[in-house]
């Protein structure tokens, strides 16, 4: 199987924006795994995670109050986290799309989130794109700062 660029990690409750995300990320000409998409009926569901985090690239973990009180997340981004400790590749990406900052300690404290919450449609789908890209430099050189 060919490595996916994206897998999507989030819990029931946020499952509308794990959908929004990967059409977003999927018409941006990345390739994700999502658990609605293609974890069919009748299989192992913790199979299913297991395949998907080493069969992609990094894993987005959309985060939210619930995202922190579900069974299976912490198997998720901890797999992730696993992969690349230090950050270097960015493996875990976080994606906040509701309020949850009091919920980022220990490990996930230090790691830059791509934050989403109670933006509107355009501004989430830009920071998303810009987020997974990562730092960029500008294609034009700055202006010149003196007199």
């Amino acid at each position: 199987m060919q490595l996916k660029d994206f897998f999507i990690s989030y819990t029931g409750k946020d499952k509308e924006w794990a959908v929004w995300i990967g059409q977003q990320l999927e018409d941006a000409g990345y390739s994700v795994i999502l658990q609605d998409w293609d974890f069919g009926s009748g299989q192992n569901f913790v199979r299913n995670m297991d395949k998907a985090s080493r069969n992609s690239r990094r894993t987005i973990a959309v985060l939210s109050p619930d995202y922190f009180k579900a069974t299976y997340t912490p198997a998720e981004w901890t797999a992730a986290f696993r992969q690349d400790p230090k950050g270097e590749k960015g493996t875990l990406l976080p994606v906040l799309v509701r309020e949850c900052r009091k919920q980022l300690k220990g490990l996930f404290g230090p790691i830059a989130y791509i934050d989403l919450a109670g933006k509107d449609e355009v501004t989430a789908r830009q920071r998303l794109i810009d987020g997974v890209k990562g730092p960029q430099r500008p294609t034009t050189p700055p202006p010149f700062p003196g007199p």
